[in-house]
């Protein structure tokens, strides 16, 4: 498919922009305009609180996003941004949050885990989302059928390592597992041909080159070489694990890693149901359902869920 024609009739917004451009007052101005979406955002009808639970690096805060119904199933939810970025205020971790407690009539708990910033490298996020993994399960888990574990690109990779480290310590699994656009590997595989020729259409904000992908894994784990099992888990051992639905952006420079993960997860004789989100860039999430493919895999973990 090609790029999404809301998307693409706004690219000449970032033409020749990088992400350094940034600090300029224009350039923000322009991404800013480039990323609002046709129509505002309306949060559904849920009830959100500010939280925090004890973690081994201290609090962690969390935000609930419970709805007016009883739920049956609760969810730790991971927002991505590099390991670096992000917070509970972007679309890809409130907007979501509360679109799957409406839609799934779930509970949604949404983890501000500490960012590898200021000397802070892995094991520090993980440790940090599985602090939150582990309130959920005792404070929720006995008012629910089922527990899901979920996250979005860094935060996909981070929801898979927690749901490794269930198993290995043989704790109680997720449920089931949504990952979206997950950062799974290093090296990231290539794209194919055809793709590659697509993606070049797509402006360097857009884009993750191999620098990128480098500058995230040595910021996160501290190296580029002997990486940690679980800090980009595509490379551990992935037998054992529940139920996975992956969100896969179609126009993504990690759609490969993605794509891999979900041949990997097969071969360990994991359940594994792909959706391509067609015409969609790498974190889709972050806008809103305004834009159809955007409602439609909000749809696809929703429906998980239910």
């Amino acid at each position: 498919m090609p790029l999404d024609p809301y998307l693409a009739e706004r690219l000449h917004l970032l033409a020749g922009m990088a992400f350094p451009d940034l600090a300029d007052p224009d350039a923000r101005s322009r991404f800013g305009e480039f990323m609002r979406d046709p129509t505002q955002w309306a949060q559904p009808d849920v009830v959100v609180e500010n939280r925090e639970t004890a973690g081994p690096h201290g609090a962690v805060p969390v935000r609930t996003y419970t709805p007016r119904c009883p739920a049956s199933t609760a969810v730790l939810w991971v927002h991505g941004g590099g390991f670096l970025g992000g917070d509970l205020d972007m679309p890809e971790a409130h907007v979501v949050a509360a679109e799957l407690a409406a839609r799934a009539e779930a509970v949604v708990v949404s983890v501000d885990y500490r960012l590898a910033t200021d000397g802070v490298q892995y094991p520090v996020p993980l440790d940090d989302v599985c602090a939150a993994w582990r309130w959920l399960r005792t404070e929720l888990a006995g008012d629910v059928e089922r527990v899901a574990l979920g996250g979005a690109s860094a935060g996909a990779a981070l929801a898979l390592a927690a749901a490794l480290r269930d198993r290995d310590e043989a704790l109680r699994p997720a449920d089931l597992l949504l990952l979206a656009y997950p950062f799974a590997h290093f090296p990231v595989p290539a794209l194919d041909s055809a793709m590659a020729a697509e993606m070049t259409a797509l402006p360097p904000t857009m884009r993750f080159t191999t620098a990128d992908v480098e500058f995230m894994v040595r910021n996160y784990t501290g190296r580029l070489t002997d990486l940690p099992r679980d800090a980009l888990p595509g490379a551990a051992a992935l037998h054992g694990l529940p139920p996975v639905h992956l969100l896969v952006s179609e126009y993504d420079d990690l759609r490969p890693s993605a794509e891999l993960l979900a041949r990997q997860l097969t071969a360990s004789e994991t359940e594994v149901r792909t959706y391509l989100a067609a015409g969609m860039p790498h974190g889709h999430l972050n806008r809103t359902p305004a834009l159809a493919e955007v409602d439609r895999s909000l749809d696809f973990f929703a429906d998980a869920l239910r």
